[in-house]
């Protein structure tokens, strides 16, 4: 069997030109790792993270490091290959004084045979990373320039393009070691690639392996596939590189999306053998099913609907961006902890956004596991691409290492061209500068699907996104294929989502602070105000808190204070949000996806992320949580009247009786009436309610309830709550305590944030809506909590209502 000697021990890091006053000296370094986080953990930097760090340390990106170490070797094969995973990014390696390659390609794996280099002991490795500015820049002033969103050269280099800053994210252009490197030792022949066709036919499984073998020798050969107790053997002839064999799974269990069945894998083995024994073997997991996309043209537009093994799947999505500027402190407990926070919230789809990276297996793993869908961008973001030399051979080889990498993940369902540029092409102006340049549409209507079509058959391709199915369509077209909606955010209100009836809504977002104790780690200004200089500099988006100040007209009064400013936009996220959510869900099946932007923050930011960049949640998530839900009832506008829609995307039927009831703040019940409610299996179901619920005496001071749905006649602004009045107790447990809440008036998103009690505390739900006499209790998680008669538990700014910011 092939020796693999992974190299990640003894390194060190040095500047090579690095500017007067910075660094001088050699580093301990980390491998996987990068060159801020090794300087970081050295004590050379301050955190990139606090205030405004990032901007000292923008030197970094535009400085030439190397990575080195030594290392013995003593290994038998009749090839010895240094595998590299990822290298970040404009690399030069050398080893033993002799240059083995120079790479430029962050998103690519690489394999280099060192055997007659090598020596038994006293090897030296050195990669060498040039400026990723310098190199980007070149090619630029080669190719001529491209519009982009940004004042960086991200769109010239194959890079993180996030690295380079984004609306949301920090600059931080990172140089290092990314990914696993080592030697791998091998004789006669080993699996250079192993690509799995997964099917279901009838009631068996299918799997139709294609292997491809490097060899050191021609011999005869052997590959035997594995799944379960199915085994299935071939023989490779002498010289043959190239074989396949087939391998049926009679009564497959099949891989289904979380919420409509078991998300069922099976290990798949292939092992190569010779006369003489074994020679390598691969493993993966794969499950078995059927994925298509219904993209046919109706008496709408055209469809957009994710079909699993013949089932219609309403999406339910968000769309991820990488978890950390620096990724390699992403590991598979930091990827466990976010993923069950997104299934927490309701979640049945990840987007992976095309400015990050080609996600890890860690993350495919876990979304194989929890039954979760997965779209994947190829890494073109909101820019013209060239597409001369050297980029154009390094997206293709890009692309055919990645999705060779993750073809065999069943929760993988999407490969989507880019991120916006289809849009961009059309509409920000893009056009004059270009001059009839390439700006990257060979990549996403020919060399990329080809390239799909040729490693992946069978998967969905979709040439971007925002895209209308058509080259003859507007890409943004709300009525046909996928949509991104970002009028509202930027000029529109947050009702105006009512306005839409996509088809599929791809992105979608509104922007809020991170939570306190996040906001109050990453910045040190005092007082903290929503314009003191390190609250500005966490906020990456043009003009966003002249939108955020906006986004509250109408809605609710402008805050005077820190504190309500803080809770007041939260708030707002949350029930802009909520109002898209539910507004789009109840148009099913006219629209069957919505993929909010975004779940996850990569720094400590005020961004449209549902969990911010210290991994607490926002008020957003709870709001998600219940507009996400499998059954969901919402009061939408039906001919201008308030109108019951149930929606059930269970495979189950839904029969249930619901009280519906018109009552003032005051708990006057005004109204009642009891509805039955039949809904089919993933389908919706629209109520018309009797006048007297609908009609109210006094909108401002009357809400319809539906169960825990509630419609108001007015915004706050114009609504009569009352001041709000609790009784609460709190009694301490073992991890926290519990937090009874008895209402006596009417209070409307009742959030209590711990982590003003304690930054390490949290509570398992917000925004609770409580008529007079109803009682609520939330379950707080935490140490050193203030004790139970401390007015912190009672008062602002850990308890809140939205009676608070509009009540005198």
């Amino acid at each position: 069997m092939p020796v693999l000697r992974p190299l990640h021990a003894e390194w060190t890091v040095r500047a090579l030109d690095a500017p007067p006053g910075t660094v001088d000296g050699v580093y301990p370094a980390q491998v996987p790792g990068c060159v801020h986080t090794d300087l970081l953990a050295a004590g050379a930097i301050p955190d990139p993270y606090l205030d405004d760090n990032e901007v000292a340390l923008s030197w970094i990106g535009r400085t030439a490091w190397v990575y080195e170490t030594t290392f013995d070797a003593d290994l038998a094969g009749d090839r010895v290959d240094l595998v590299a995973d990822g290298l970040d990014t404009v690399a030069t390696v050398t080893l033993n004084g002799v240059e083995v390659a120079r790479t430029a390609n962050m998103h690519r794996g690489y394999r280099f045979d060192v055997r007659g280099l090598l020596r038994p002991s006293g090897n030296r490795l050195q990669v060498r990373f040039d400026s990723a500015y310098g190199y980007a820049e070149a090619v630029r002033d080669a190719v001529g320039e491209r519009p982009n969103a940004y004042d960086e050269p991200f769109q010239y280099i194959r890079k993180m393009a996030s690295n380079f800053g984004w609306d949301w994210g920090p600059t931080l252009v990172t140089a290092g070691i990314w990914q696993p490197i080592g030697l791998h030792a091998w004789s006669t022949a080993r699996l250079a690639t192993v690509r799995p066709l997964v099917s279901v036919d009838g009631a068996d499984g299918v799997v139709d392996v294609h292997i491809v073998l490097e060899r050191a020798a021609d011999t005869p050969l052997t590959v035997t596939a594995t799944v379960g107790d199915v085994v299935a053997e071939v023989p490779v002839a002498a010289g043959e590189t190239a074989v396949s064999l087939q391998v049926r799974v009679p009564d497959v269990r099949l891989w289904w999306p979380r919420g409509y069945g078991a998300a069922d894998l099976y290990d798949l083995t292939v092992e190569l053998s010779a006369a003489d024994g074994a020679l390598d073997s691969w493993q993966r997991r794969i499950g078995f099913r059927t994925v298509t996309v219904d993209t046919s043209a109706d008496a709408d537009g055209t469809a957009f609907t994710v079909i699993v093994n013949g089932t219609p799947v309403f999406v339910r999505g968000v769309n991820w961006i990488p978890d950390d500027a620096f990724v390699t402190r992403v590991d598979r407990a930091r990827y466990a902890a976010r993923i069950g926070q997104a299934i927490g919230a309701g979640v049945n789809y990840l987007r992976v956004w095309g400015g990050g990276r080609y996600e890890s297996d860690d993350f495919y793993d876990l979304a194989d596991e929890h039954g979760l869908l997965v779209g994947q961008d190829f890494l073109f973001a909101c820019a013209a691409y060239p597409e001369e030399e050297p980029l154009a051979s390094e997206v293709a080889a890009e692309a055919r290492h990645q999705v060779l990498r993750l073809m065999p993940h069943p929760s993988l369902v999407m490969w989507v061209g880019n991120n916006e540029n289809l849009w961009g092409f059309h509409d920000w102006d893009w056009q004059q500068p270009l001059a009839g340049r390439s700006w990257g549409a060979g990549y996403y209507y020919t060399l990329l699907p080809g390239i799909v079509a040729d490693i992946d058959p069978g998967r969905c391709y979709w040439p971007g996104s925002p895209y209308s199915g058509t080259t003859d369509v507007h890409p943004n077209d709300p009525a046909h294929g996928t949509t991104h909606i970002w009028d509202v955010w930027n000029t529109h209100d947050y009702r105006h989502y009512s306005t839409y009836q996509p088809r599929f809504l791809a992105e979608f977002g509104f922007q809020a602070p991170p939570t306190y104790a996040t906001l109050r780690r990453a910045v040190s200004d005092e007082p903290l105000t929503p314009t003191s200089p390190g609250v500005l500099h966490h906020q990456k988006a043009t003009d966003g808190n002249g939108k955020l100040a906006r986004g509250l007209t109408g809605h609710f009064p402008q805050p005077a204070t820190f504190d309500d400013w803080h809770w007041a936009t939260q708030l707002n996220q949350a029930r802009a949000i909520a109002h898209g959510i539910a507004h789009f869900r109840s148009l099913k099946p006219l629209c069957m996806g919505t993929i909010l932007w975004q779940l996850n923050d990569n720094w400590p930011v005020t961004s449209w992320s549902t969990i911010d960049g210290d991994g607490r949640r926002k008020p957003l998530w709870h709001a998600l949580r219940r507009v996400y839900t499998d059954r969901l009832l919402t009061i939408q506008p039906r001919n201008n009247t308030p109108t019951l829609i149930a929606v059930n995307d269970t495979q189950t039927p839904w029969h249930t009786e619901v009280d519906v009831q018109r009552v003032t703040f005051t708990g006057d019940i005004r109204a009642k009436t009891t509805i039955t409610i039949n809904v089919p299996a993933g389908s919706t179901a629209t109520i018309t309610l009797p006048a007297d619920i609908t009609t109210p005496d006094n909108p401002h001071h009357e809400v319809i309830t539906a169960d825990s749905t509630h419609h108001y006649f007015a915004e706050d602004t114009d609504l009569t709550y009352p001041p709000a009045k609790l009784d609460i107790t709190v009694h301490p447990t073992t991890h926290g305590a519990t937090v009874n809440i008895t209402a006596h008036t009417f209070v409307r998103d009742l959030t209590l944030f711990a982590d003003r009690l304690h930054p390490t505390a949290d509570t398992d739900q917000q925004l609770t809506t409580l008529l007079p006499g109803e009682s609520v209790t939330l379950h707080v998680t935490g140490t050193n909590l203030p004790t139970p008669d401390d007015p912190a538990w009672r008062t602002a700014p850990a308890l809140r209502t939205a009676n608070d910011l509009v009540t005198p």
